[in-house]
């Protein structure tokens, strides 16, 4: 498919939520509707050093610009190659002084691109960036005051002699920004590293069980359908992640995006049973309320000792908290599964990996009653539990949760994708592991030992 090309969707109007698309001809599972350059894009302040201004890769050694001083990148290709981009705003930085945040920064980078091409930057853009919905009227006065300030920043940052703008337009950028601003991915999508603006993007609504999904992949995003779409059917991603009760979904919708999600997840509450669910056991109600006030409790101070990196007590807290919603919480309850993420994890780092394997295995098992079965974020979590289990020598269980993860992220990332690529080459080396296991599983142990003290 052409990177732009929109032959397989359409805007139309889609009643009360505003502007939609619409798939133009029948679309298969894990089929790329349409790929789009970021109109503008910035790399996080906290990563400025450590990933390219231009491809968003994560890496050592990166070549800083010798005139701002701020810009990084891979090397000389990438530096051309962004030069239309960054060459307005490397004089902005040289003659401040200093970079400004990123969300001035892009709304910077969006201007001038606006100045360039007119807001239309491709010829299968759809609309203008400054058509886009910002919301400003509608931020509450915390938000208002942030935008204040960051236009008050801009203000300063914006080289003199230049289009000058009124302060309206310049707030409804930032509320453009705050609303459409796309986070973008490393090359393996396992960190977040800066954020960008799609304008097609933009224009796909939310539903909480959607019927596509987003990937950067190779610094383009990708709208690809996570089944089988028919033709005129609305094109629909997530806007948050499905693991909260519908209730708490729609107030992160209205804070953030400023509209009430009806969708049918949400008007029929579906799954939130699961997400609250208590054990078999059938505890007393007082019982449930004490353990759930618990668990609140002691996921807030795992957080912070995850964030002091005191990985021990992080363990110790995961441990005490799965004790006390033992035979209390169901395995799909949203607490139970907050700890067992974070004990797998943890655990895992720490080379506890019997342990990390038994937490990520019922993990999993709950993701997979409450995900759609085609989820990215299912997909990763089945992929990690699979490392988990082939670290910790039980190899069968393994090779059968990577090769469970390389069919969604076939879907969710395609073929060319670099964790794709990654999973690929996993699975082929624990399909030839599982081999020789099954013909001498002594030899087998022996050699995984032996690799461990390497």
């Amino acid at each position: 498919m052409t990177v732009g090309n929109m032959e397989s969707a359409e805007l139309f109007d889609a009643g009360k939520k505003g502007r939609g698309l619409r798939a133009t001809r029948e679309l298969n599972t894990g089929e790329v509707v349409f790929a789009e350059p970021s109109f503008a894009a910035v790399v996080f302040d906290s990563l400025a050093t450590q990933v390219c201004h231009s491809c968003f890769r994560h890496q050592a050694n990166l070549h800083r610009c010798a005139q701002c001083k701020f810009a990084h990148y891979c090397d000389r290709t990438c530096q051309t190659a962004c030069w239309d981009e960054h060459k307005q705003e490397c004089g902005a930085i040289k003659k401040l002084g200093t970079a400004p945040s990123e969300n001035v920064r892009l709304a910077a980078r969006v201007l001038w691109r606006i100045h360039k091409d007119t807001g239309i930057a491709y010829d299968s853009q759809l609309v203008s960036v400054d058509q886009l919905e910002d919301h400003v009227a509608d931020l509450p006065e915390e938000d208002l005051k942030k935008l204040k300030s960051d236009v008050h920043k801009f203000q300063g940052y914006w080289s003199h002699g230049r289009k000058q703008h009124p302060v309206e337009y310049i707030s409804r950028i930032f509320g453009i920004i705050k609303c459409n601003g796309f986070t973008l991915s490393d090359q393996r999508g396992l960190q977040a590293v800066g954020v960008g603006l799609f304008p097609n993007l933009c224009l796909v609504n939310h539903n909480c069980w959607p019927n596509c999904t987003v990937i950067l992949n190779h610094g383009k995003i990708e709208l690809r359908a996570m089944g089988i779409i028919p033709e005129g059917a609305e094109l629909t991603v997530s806007y948050v992640d499905f693991l909260n009760v519908s209730a708490d979904r729609q107030k992160k919708l209205k804070e953030r995006f400023h509209f009430e999600c009806t969708c049918e997840h949400c008007s029929q509450h579906i799954k939130d049973d699961l997400m609250m669910a208590t054990a078999e056991s059938k505890p007393s109600a007082d019982k449930v309320k004490e353990v759930t006030a618990f668990s609140k409790e002691c996921l807030e101070k795992i957080e912070r000792s995850r964030v002091e990196k005191e990985y021990p007590e992080v363990v110790k807290l995961c441990r005490e908290c799965l004790e006390k919603q033992e035979n209390v919480l169901a395995d799909t309850h949203l607490y139970k599964l907050r700890v067992l993420s974070i004990a797998g994890e943890v655990l895992s780092y720490l080379h506890h990996f019997s342990e990390a394997a038994e937490h990520a295995r019922r993990m999993v098992e709950g993701y997979m009653k409450l995900y759609h079965p085609n989820n990215a974020q299912l997909g990763m979590a089945i992929m990690r539990a699979g490392v988990t289990h082939w670290h910790a020598g039980q190899i069968e269980a393994g090779h059968g949760l990577i090769c469970q993860a390389y069919r969604i992220l076939m879907v969710t990332h395609g073929p060319n994708h670099a964790i794709t690529k990654d999973l690929e080459s996993m699975r082929m080396q624990t399909e030839m592991e599982l081999k020789m296991f099954k013909q001498n599983k002594d030899e087998y142990h022996a050699m995984r030992e032996a690799a461990l003290k390497i």
